[in-house]
């Protein structure tokens, strides 16, 4: 069967963002491939995290993708910093990696400018690591969000070096994207994220999302009710293809053209719409968090999996790289 990888950072905690970009998408491709997915601890690293916040942030993430249906008989739910061999490999790529590939990533750029008091190595070579990630597992399918392209090419690139210089060894990760490869935040503008204060905690209370949205902008010409809306722009309406059934989409639609439904009603649908989703992702994982031994099992068995499979692709990196010795 062929293998997926994928991984979420524990940076706060999970919102609408994390769930349509990448929680759906891996508990669909469980199903279909032999899947690793993991929390990228050592990726928060380059934000200098508190360690006990950290720590707190692993767990939380891990939680959230167990309730939103990631299946620990399906798929290999693991820590990354409890496989080592992802730092050996990482090191092993980065002295494959032409310096001026890493030149060429915008993300770099990005993340310099999010945090310009800790513009770190780890930063510049976050990409590697990534590579590192997915061919530790060799996997042959990748979901990623657009803003992943970049990084996934490179991945693609510094993996045919290997393969030239060492023979082949490496399979070419494939894109996969998801239904929302791009969620757009509650101030219309970005790309939602904790760090920009425009998303919906997946955890949150009904009342908290209702209260969020409520200041959530929409279609920018619509500034009183009586004014005829253009649902085709407006981000909520957005939101709505992804929690509310077509029937009530093409109703919310056309009240909203012909002014006879206004934005504080469609904001209220879609809290219903979205508490019916994640009303019980909630209730999950407040019962994984009352059993924190269960959570411990899980991770502890996904890591081991995890090692085996990293063991065996590190025996075939060392061989053919020169690093066995003996």
């Amino acid at each position: 069967m062929a293998r997926t990888m994928s991984g979420i950072q524990p940076t706060g905690n999970l919102h609408l963002g994390n769930y349509l970009g990448a929680l759906v998408n891996f508990v669909e491709l469980q199903r279909q491939y032999e899947s690793f997915f993991c929390v990228v601890d050592l990726h928060a690293l380059t934000q200098r995290p508190d360690p006990a916040l950290l720590r707190r942030n692993v767990r939380e993430v891990a939680i959230g993708m167990l309730a939103s249906g990631v299946d620990p008989e399906r798929a290999t739910l693991f820590v990354q910093s409890d496989v080592p061999q992802h730092a050996e490999l990482g090191w092993v790529l980065t002295c494959l990696t032409p310096l001026g590939d890493l030149n060429r990533m915008t993300q770099f750029k990005d993340k310099s400018a999010q945090q310009p008091e800790n513009i770190n190595a780890g930063l510049f070579t976050y990409p590697i690591l990534q590579t590192a990630d997915i061919a530790l597992y060799r996997a042959e399918v990748v979901p990623v969000g657009d803003d992943q392209d970049q990084h996934l090419e490179l991945a693609r690139e510094t993996l045919r070096r290997f393969n030239f210089v060492y023979g082949d060894t490496f399979p070419e990760p494939k894109t996969v994207r998801s239904k929302a490869p791009r969620v757009i935040g509650l101030d219309g503008e970005a790309k939602m994220s904790k760090s920009k204060g425009n998303e919906i905690g997946l955890f949150e209370t009904a009342d908290e999302t209702l209260q969020k949205l409520r200041g959530a902008k929409t279609d920018p010409a619509r500034l009183r009710k009586s004014d005829l809306g253009h649902p085709e722009v407006c981000n909520i309406f957005a939101l709505h293809g992804f929690f509310t059934g077509d029937q009530q989409r093409e109703e919310i639609a056309a009240g909203c053209r012909s002014a006879q439904l206004g934005c504080v009603d469609c904001k209220k649908m879609l809290a219903q719409n979205l508490e019916l989703v994640k009303g019980p992702i909630r209730e999950r994982a407040a019962a994984l968090r009352e059993a924190p031994g269960k959570l411990d099992e899980i991770l502890a068995a996904g890591a081991e999996k995890a090692r085996t499979a990293a063991a065996a692709t590190m025996e075939l990196v060392r061989e053919r790289t020169g690093l066995r010795h003996r």
